[in-house]
């Protein structure tokens, strides 16, 4: 077992605390802010760090992208963890630069939910279509994210 399943599946830690140590996420320092119990909210701030900052002084469009990336999959996996579930897209669409701190806000919606569960029921597929975003802190948009989802 490697560390990165050693952490994911270690009853230990928190699934705050499990997200924030995996190795990819520790070494860009993140902070898992919220993380409601079923997963359907989260908020993870992904610190404007000298590492992370590009020479225009704004993050990193990379560092946002290897935060979002995984996030809905991760969603997916815990509400249907008997699925293999892989971002198949993911799209960044940068409207301000980031020159703060910044909030990832992920909502996974109930009947997004219902929707992949009878996809998964008539199919034994889905591919639902996620849409969150990172704000600044002063609450503007900064980036906003689409990810299309497959679960099998």
């Amino acid at each position: 077992m490697n560390l990165r399943n050693f952490i994911w599946n270690t009853p230990l830690l928190s699934d705050q605390k499990k997200i924030e140590y995996l190795p990819f996420f520790w070494l860009m320092r993140i902070k898992v802010l919220e993380l409601s119990p079923d997963w359907r909210f989260i908020k993870i701030r992904l610190p404007h760090s000298w590492i992370a900052t590009n020479p225009g002084g704004s993050l990193f469009g990379g560092f946002q992208a290897c935060l979002a990336d995984p996030i809905a999959a991760m969603a997916c996996k815990k509400i249907f963890p008997d699925y293999t579930v892989l971002t198949g897209s993911l799209q960044l669409d940068f409207k301000k630069q980031g020159r703060s701190d910044l909030d990832l806000i992920f909502h996974f919606p109930l009947e997004t939910e219902q929707k992949i569960q009878a996809d998964l029921t008539k199919k034994g597929r889905s591919t639902p279509v996620f849409e969150y975003a990172y704000y600044q802190q002063d609450g503007s948009l900064c980036t906003f994210i689409k990810a299309i989802i497959a679960i099998r």
